[in-house]
């Protein structure tokens, strides 16, 4: 189960992003070795308003 930490970020965070960065090795598991997430590289170019904390 996430942390308390990933499950709150703070105003004006992406929940997804907080998410990835504080339960990483969950998040991630299902990857290979070097193999990037899917869900994190399509962040990288911006986050969607509806994830960002208000």
């Amino acid at each position: 189960m996430p942390s308390k930490t990933a499950l709150n970020p703070p105003k004006g965070e992406c929940r997804q992003c907080w998410l990835h960065a504080y339960d990483s090795r969950a998040q991630h598991k299902h990857l290979g070795p070097r193999e990037d997430c899917p869900e994190c590289v399509a962040h990288m170019n911006g986050h969607p308003a509806h994830l960002i904390v208000r």
